[in-house]
Order: C-alpha cells, then structure tokens, then sequence
C-alpha cells in the first residue's frame, strides 16, 4: 500500500528573491526569526545569489516548473477554446492571470454570456 506525503523540500529554509539595495538587505537582515544567510561570509555581508542554474534545479525539485509561456492575447480579445469541455466555444477574454498561468473567458452559453478558467494553452486565436 502506497502512501503519499508531503514534505518540506528545505526545512528551516526561505528563498527570497529581491532587488539587492542597502533599504532592502535591511530589511530582510533585520526580519524576526532570521538567523544567517547561506553565501554570506558573516558579519553583515550580504550573501551571494543563485545561478540561475540552481534556480531552475530548486524550482524543479519542488515540482514548480518555472516554464515559459509564449502568450499573445490581450483582454477583450475574442479567442476558441481548442480543449476541454469548451472545445471549439468562443469568447472574449475578460481577466488574464499571469502568475497562474490562467484566463477567464466568457462564452455563450445557452443565450448567455458564462465566465469560464482556463490554461494559457486551452485558448487560440481566431
């Protein structure tokens, strides 16, 4: 019998990603519960970022692939949906978030106009 669980990849761990400025090195050394930095030397010198390399090697080993997504749609833009239970429906794009990956589209729906998520890669352009 198999048993999923889940666990912390880097207990103890924050990966932080920040513009490197005096105001914000502050901020982030003086955060409460911070204890030290990994790639800093130790008396307040400010730690050394990742390469991008290990960025990419984290951010798969957490199961966050930090893939890109060639998007060219623009809001109100009326796409098909060319997967899903809304295959071949069209609809102008009402929301775009691009964090997520995701649009809202509505499409009509028995005379009206119902709102519908989607991924990026669900819609095309007409």
């Amino acid at each position: 019998k198999e048993k999923l669980m889940k666990r912390k990849v880097f207990p103890g761990y924050v990966l932080v990603e920040l513009i490197m400025t005096d105001d914000s090195w502050y901020v982030v050394r003086n955060t409460p519960g911070v204890t030290g930095f990994v790639g800093s030397s130790g008396s307040g010198s400010k730690p050394s970022p990742l390469l991008e390399e290990e960025v990419v090697t984290i951010m798969k080993h957490m199961g966050m692939d930090n893939e890109v997504v060639d998007f060219d749609f623009e809001l109100h833009e009326t796409v098909r949906v060319n997967e899903g239970p809304f295959a071949d429906y069209t609809g102008a794009i009402e929301e775009i978030d691009v964090e997520k990956k995701k649009v809202s589209v509505l499409v009509d729906m028995f005379g009206r106009e119902t709102p519908v998520e989607l991924d990026f890669h669900q819609i095309e352009k007409l």
